[in-house]
């Protein structure tokens, strides 16, 4: 749908980094429409950091935030895109144009983007530092270092260096980082969509489906409860299929008796939720099943607990290898002392992966982990995962015969408040009672 007008939030991101950067100048290529084959394309979706600053939605643009060096926040957005093509549109759809760039989502100056590699030499050229993401994209790449020895080459003899060129993921990652109140609805949104997708899947799921029908299911319900897309491509791991971490085939039937881990959410307004659960294909878990399954779910109640303004972020996956590794021991999975297994990491070969991750406009979204050389604090307004999880490859025989070929993972996903959290997926059950009601 073609917008007529956007929120003032876009305007006031810009402003927030021109007045952090003075001086600089932001180039930020939009993603380029890709073909899957010689007429039909793959489904668009806009570079996020120039949707985060813009809310441009088009293929082919490009975005040039110019900061002013006397800092206050001024800047001059200009900006390349395509033009108005009645011809095609009719087969593609409206496009904005050069004119609604400027109309519409405030550019100073707006120009064809068949014009870029001619202007962007005299926009750079006044600029102190270039913020710019290299080795992305080639052709991007030869067009920035173009544009910057065209400006070495107009300068002569007068032996001036190049601006040092940095990536904005840092500048621009700490700001999305930290959730609006806007942003923070978007997420709650679309994980309470996904969540109650995942709950719609609980009850539905029988022996004799196919991974492909679940994944179907799930990605229309979030479709037609509101999300745009999905937030990234589902795993949908049947038996031994969820102790692959990205397993993504989805094409196996579901046998009873085993385990179903879904770990899939929709995508709202280019916000996007991450959920996992992990239930029974028939009525309930085998004891085996249960054991581990609290395991998991245990810790991750306690991460939960835990996370909250001012505690370390590195704490919590700390915390989540020394409650797995000692469920390990109590069910006598693993043998050895405690500390020994610890420092040995010997959790490496049930629990690979981090206990989560930043959650925002993409799934594994952007900010800093480390600060100084040591785990950040934890503030209000972050969004991130809490995803522990356990697995017993088929193969390992060191490991009882019941064990084997069972993937659990459980993940939700947390606003940061001032005094604790807001858990955004708690719509989708997990406790063991709950979710063997729901397949009754």
């Amino acid at each position: 749908m073609i917008k007529t007008s956007i929120p003032p939030y876009f305007h006031e991101r810009r402003l927030k980094l021109a007045t952090q950067n003075p001086g600089a100048a932001f180039i930020l290529p939009g993603t380029r429409e890709v073909l899957r084959n010689i007429d039909v394309g793959f489904p668009f979706r806009q570079e996020t950091n120039l949707y985060y600053l813009t809310g441009y939605d088009e293929p082919d643009a490009w975005a040039i935030l110019l900061c002013d060096p006397a800092s206050g926040g001024a800047y001059k957005l200009v900006f390349f895109s395509r033009e108005r093509n009645p011809e095609r549109e009719i087969w593609d759809g409206a496009r904005y144009g050069i004119e609604g760039a400027t109309r519409i989502f405030g550019a100073h100056e707006s120009y064809p983007v068949s014009e870029l590699t001619e202007r962007l030499p005299g926009l750079l050229k006044s600029s102190d530092k270039i913020f710019y993401r290299l080795n992305l994209n080639e052709s991007n790449d030869r067009t920035v270092l173009s544009a910057l020895d065209s400006v070495r080459a107009s300068w002569g003899r007068a032996g001036k260096s190049l601006s040092v060129i940095s990536d904005p993921q840092e500048q621009i990652g700490e700001m999305r980082l930290f959730k609006s109140a806007s942003e923070a609805d978007c997420l709650r949104k679309a994980a309470k969509i996904s969540a109650q997708a995942h709950q719609t899947l609980m009850q539905e799921t029988k022996p004799g489906m196919n991974e492909a029908e679940i994944e179907a299911l799930f990605d229309y319900l979030c479709r037609k409860n509101g999300c745009g897309r999905m937030g990234y491509g589902s795993i949908v791991a049947g038996g031994a299929n969820a102790t692959c971490l990205h397993y993504h085939e989805n094409n196996e039937p579901l046998q009873d008796g085993q385990l179903l881990l879904v770990d899939a959410a929709g995508e709202y307004d280019y916000y996007s939720a991450d959920i996992t659960r992990t239930f029974p294909i028939g009525k309930r878990f085998s004891q085996e099943q249960a054991e581990l399954y609290e395991i998991v779910l245990n810790t991750q109640k306690t991460l939960i607990g835990m996370a909250k303004p001012g505690i370390r972020y590195g704490v919590l996956h700390k915390t989540a290898c020394e409650m797995l590794t000692d469920g390990l021991i109590a069910r006598k999975i693993v043998d050895g002392k405690r500390d020994d297994l610890l420092q040995s990491m010997m959790f490496k070969r049930f629990y690979p992966h981090g206990t989560g991750h930043y959650l925002g406009m993409e799934v594994h979204d952007t900010g800093l982990y480390l600060k100084n050389g040591e785990s950040r604090t934890v503030e209000a307004g972050m969004v991130f995962t809490i995803e522990p999880g356990i697995y017993f490859q088929s193969y390992d025989l060191e490991v009882a015969d019941a064990y084997r070929g069972i993937g659990i993972r459980i993940e939700d996903d947390l606003l940061i408040t001032e005094t604790g959290n807001e858990n955004l997926s708690i719509l989708a059950p997990k406790e063991i009672s709950d979710i063997e009601a729901l397949k009754r």
